[in-house]
């Protein structure tokens, strides 16, 4: 893996930057904080123009053809101004479908979402928060040509503002809880939902649904009846990787602002980052955000190349949910206590940081992943190989 941005990749990097510099200022953030949908409508418009929703859509679709690490690039901008749209869950569940829906299923959805016409999230979480296929417990009974999905749902991004919704559920239930999971696409408008909007420290928009009859056509349902462990398990994975470039933006601009500040805050007649204690803190920050992003991007170039990713997305996700917050606690404590209030802006970047680490699991969990690998695996470890996750 090369580390370094390519030619067309920093080309990429530079006018996303550019990009959302430009149209997401911290009062739209803080705007979007209080309207009812949470996104910023023109925002949405204005990177669908620019085809920053198309990245990885198949060129067939009407997409671009991009790899994970372009989408990857480009999602760790959005997480550098805290973008307010529901970028994230869209891209999620667009994967998903382009990756394992049918032909019509792909046909009547992604070309949709290349020109910013449908947003899109996913279910997976209930009340047992682990992502694991025991805790999966929405039924979904078979009734004619129809699916019929019962079950609540929690966690669920951006649902006012979808237009489609991938649900995890289960049809039957098997020795093997992997057995009996099926992954269908639902019109996210349909009365079969009760939305109930949950409050975050992000602000952002998240739901518990309560769903009551909900009944689908067995068209809708992506892959086999039962047999969509597989799906999800991809499915989180990616969406993993991509929180993860979205957390090392958001990490990377609030060590910026923090060793900025120190340059220019003077104490005792001096910068305060001349003092050994605060140049330590600005040297651990930027230590911290490097080894997230090397470790985030290695995971979503394995993707690309077709190799085993699963370890590596593990070992990012544990990594930056300890270091990206720790990144942020100790901006804060360079700041002082100005850092804590909140007309001033630092806080956006903590609270979201702090929001996103406990998300698409925790430390413990993924090190538990990492853990079973390297213990399945026969003969010694080196580093670099690729490792196979195991069932847990």
């Amino acid at each position: 893996m090369d580390v370094l941005p390519n030619e067309e990749e920093q080309m990429i990097r530079n006018s996303a930057r550019e990009f959302f510099e430009a149209e997401c200022p911290t009062s739209l953030v803080r705007e979007m904080e209080k309207t009812e949908k949470g996104y910023s409508e023109q925002l949405w418009s204005k990177m669908s123009e620019v085809g920053w929703l198309s990245l990885v859509i198949p060129e067939a679709y009407g997409g671009s053809g991009f790899g994970m690490t372009t989408l990857g690039i480009v999602m760790s901008e959005t997480g550098r101004v805290l973008a307010p749209v529901p970028f994230h869950s869209t891209m999620t569940s667009a994967l998903a479908i382009s990756d394992f829906g049918s032909e019509q299923q792909k046909q009547e959805i992604l070309p949709l979402v290349a020109d910013g016409n449908q947003i899109l999230t996913w279910a997976f979480s209930e009340e047992d928060p682990r992502y694991l296929p025991a805790t999966i417990n929405a039924s979904g009974e078979i009734k004619g040509d129809q699916l019929v999905i019962n079950g609540t749902k929690m966690f669920v991004d951006n649902f006012e503002a979808a237009d489609q919704i991938l649900i995890v559920c289960r049809t039957s239930t098997e020795d093997n809880p992997q057995d009996g999971i099926t992954v269908c696409i639902a019109n996210a408008k349909d009365t079969a939902f009760t939305n109930v909007p949950l409050t975050t420290i992000a602000k952002d928009r998240q739901s518990r649904i309560e769903i009551n009859n909900l009944s689908i056509s067995q068209e809708n349902i992506i892959g086999e009846i039962g047999k969509g462990w597989p799906i999800v398990s991809d499915m989180l994975n990616k969406s993993t990787a991509l929180l993860c470039a979205q957390l090392v933006g958001a990490a990377k601009k609030d060590s910026e602002i923090a060793i900025d500040y120190a340059k220019n805050r003077t104490a005792f007649g001096r910068p305060i980052a001349s003092f050994q204690s605060v140049s330590h803190m600005c040297a651990d920050m930027t230590i911290w955000v490097d080894g997230c992003e090397l470790l985030t991007f290695e995971a979503l170039w394995k993707m690309d190349q077709g190799l085993p990713y699963s370890i590596e997305v593990s070992q990012a996700k544990s990594f930056c949910n300890e270091k990206c917050l720790a990144t942020a606690r100790t901006s804060q404590v360079i700041h002082g206590g100005m850092g804590f209030m909140m007309e001033f802006d630092l806080h956006l970047w903590y609270r979201r940081i702090a929001a996103w680490t406990m998300r698409l699991g925790t430390t413990y969990e993924h090190r538990k992943k990492i853990a079973s690998a390297l213990i399945a695996h026969e003969g010694p470890v080196r580093l670099g190989m690729n490792l196979e996750a195991v069932n847990i």
